[in-house]
């Protein structure tokens, strides 16, 4: 399909959306007088207009499905008047703009209990559940035994935190300093989408007052950082393991996020790091 014909087909499918989600609602909806019987259903054009703070003929234009540039802050207005829930709201930004809403970045969140139990699954594959503010708030038994979670203060279970405060920490990320600064740079991007929420504000301020180089590194605004494709963990008694790692998108809305490392089939150090965890957690070791 031409991108023409594309983009005509979705001011169609803009202007059905809106005029059914105008029709469906009444004037009590929306705080108006009922003004009797109505010859159409719903709210009128000009009431939409009126309540989302645009004139009548640039509404209208809209609704017909005309080539109009719309802001993220109309949309916003009209999706409160439209009263469109979250489905609904993304699908018009989508409709209108071609990408979804931005979202408000959320700190804090309960992780599924599915999640719990995928992690369960992955019995020889060290893996956590971060939140925006990088809080650590679930994690399998071989993140245990990698990163000893549970060691740590409920209040300071915070990757960010650990990796500049904590000296085990810092010696499982060798080399620290490549690793801490493309972590660092991962960690601002996520820190732009909650700049108003005051727990990820004061983890910053407590970092600088406790770490030099967090303080250093944090006012460079390097959002670049080294790049490493494959993390390296020195792990006590085989040494320096290299690992694939990923970051596994597991609720958009909750900005949580899934961490999985595996080691690198063709390395040595492999095969003697799953032994060691599976010694650990009480699985049959491997024999590849």
């Amino acid at each position: 399909m031409s991108p023409i014909r594309n983009m005509e087909r979705t001011r169609s499918d803009l202007s059905e959306f809106l005029r059914s989600r105008r029709e469906r609602l009444t004037p009590a909806d929306v705080g108006l007088p009922s003004c009797g019987r109505r010859r159409t259903p719903g709210l009128r054009r000009e009431e939409v207009a009126a309540l989302a703070g645009v004139g009548l003929t640039w509404y209208t234009w809209l609704e017909q499905g005309r080539g109009i540039s719309v802001s993220v802050v109309f949309l916003e207005s009209l999706s409160r008047v439209l009263k469109l829930d979250a489905a609904e709201r993304r699908y018009l930004f989508l409709l209108t703009q071609q990408r979804p809403p931005p979202e408000p970045g959320k700190t804090w969140c309960v992780v599924p209990q599915l999640v719990h139990r995928l992690m369960g699954d992955l019995v020889l594959r060290p893996a956590y559940v971060l939140n925006l503010r990088w809080d650590v708030l679930a994690w399998n038994a071989a993140a245990e035994r990698v990163f000893h979670f549970d060691s740590c203060l409920p209040g300071r279970r915070n990757l960010l935190w650990l990796l500049f405060t904590d000296p085990a920490t810092r010696e499982l990320f060798d080399p620290w300093e490549e690793q801490a600064l493309q972590l660092l740079s991962r960690f601002r991007q996520d820190f732009v989408k909650a700049t108003q929420e005051p727990d990820i504000c004061a983890l910053i301020k407590d970092l600088e007052k406790v770490d030099p180089d967090f303080k250093t590194w944090w006012q460079q605004q390097d959002i670049h950082g080294p790049h490493r494709d494959f993390p390296h963990l020195r792990i006590k008694g085989i040494g320096q393991v290299e690992f694939e790692s990923t970051m596994l998108t597991i609720d958009e809305n909750r900005h949580l996020r899934l961490i999985y490392y595996a080691a690198l089939n063709d390395k040595p150090e492999s095969l003697a790091f799953e032994n060691w965890l599976a010694d650990g957690v009480g699985e049959p070791k491997s024999t590849r």
